[in-house]
């Protein structure tokens, strides 16, 4: 098959790719839609995703598809089906799996970030991290249920009630999303924070009751004034704004992916004084099926949010050149 491969840091190539063995609880994919995670871009630039990574290796954890093979034990499964996968696989015997917190699981394994993923013609996947895709959603919109899947991972961790006031920091792809489930959620007031005016009007038709930008006026405005905060960017000061912009009982959600070496101030004196809760979101266990619901029922809408579309021979010009392209969302189609 052709894939694109990840060889070294900044360094992808498609190839002729041997494709995988099938085990008997696998099935093989001919995968149809392939999203651009934020996480991809950090392995490309020789950070970890989910795990480690170790080149040679197909990257796209984000990918839906059609079964084109069953092992001999599959059973839920058979040729033909349209499937979206979640890409994490847990160990099932760490006391991480067997206390509830299984996507914190000590030998993590994940399609796309330790084992061949979504970025080459077929993929394969344990039948038990496939689910079946309406055929009213799209294989772009297939794609797309992993990445709100973290979504809703995160969403469920904060508790917004129709009196409480919502800052989202950042207002791409993810916030966007959040964006979604907080304005079904009934929040009194959702303002977001997103630097790239071009963005703005999109945001507000989401359901943002206000859109900024992150000036330092603004931000000086945005202090002690929010009953959640949601940071969706992962750098140094957006993190530290989220912290700051918490009032009194307040809780923020740190959810962007920050450089594993990136190190924010925080004022222990601020959290204990206002009684903060700090909380973090790690991948997305169990919330597969809840998001092909939402997408299903179009209370999530992703098709619109997808800026940008690759075949597969684009990869390796795409991923150099990401951070110029002003992407909100990106899909391989095949």
């Amino acid at each position: 098959m052709k894939a694109a491969v990840l060889k070294a840091p900044h360094q992808i190539e498609v190839l002729e790719w041997e494709n995988s063995g099938l085990k008997p609880d696998e099935v093989r994919i001919q995968v149809k839609g392939c999203g651009i995670c934020g996480t991809d871009q950090h392995i490309y630039h020789g950070n970890p995703g989910s795990a480690a990574v170790t080149p040679p290796i197909v990257l796209g954890h984000e990918l839906a598809g059609v079964v084109t093979e069953c092992g001999e034990h599959v059973q839920q499964l058979q040729i033909g089906d349209r499937v979206s996968i979640d890409p994490n696989i847990y160990c099932g015997g760490c006391r991480y799996c067997r206390n509830g917190q299984s996507h914190l699981c000590d030998h993590l394994q994940a399609v796309g970030v330790t084992r061949d993923g979504g970025m080459g013609e077929y993929c394969v996947a344990p039948a038990a991290n496939c689910y079946l895709l309406p055929d009213s959603l799209s294989f772009a919109e297939g794609a797309m249920v992993e990445p709100l899947g973290c979504v809703l991972h995160g969403f469920k961790k904060v508790d917004i009630r129709p009196i409480h006031t919502v800052l989202l920091i950042g207002g791409g792809f993810i916030g966007q999303l959040f964006l979604q489930l907080v304005k079904r959620q009934g929040a009194a007031r959702i303002v977001v924070s997103e630097p790239a005016a071009e963005k703005h009007a999109a945001l507000l038709a989401l359901g943002a009751d206000e859109v900024v930008q992150p000036t330092a006026l603004v931000v000086e405005q945005l202090r002690d004034e929010f009953d959640v905060v949601i940071e969706c960017v992962g750098r140094k000061d957006s993190m530290e704004l989220a912290i700051e912009a918490a009032h009194k009982g307040g809780q923020v959600l740190l959810f962007g992916v920050a450089n594993p070496a990136t190190q924010i101030q925080v004022s222990p004196f601020a959290i204990f004084s206002k009684e903060l809760r700090i909380l973090g979101s790690f991948i997305n266990p169990h919330t597969h099926e809840e998001a092909i619901a939402l997408i299903a029922q179009q209370l999530v809408k992703v098709e619109p949010l997808i800026s940008h579309r690759f075949s597969l021979e684009e990869v390796p010009q795409m991923m150099g050149d990401y951070a110029k392209m002003n992407v909100t969302k990106a899909v391989i189609v095949y």
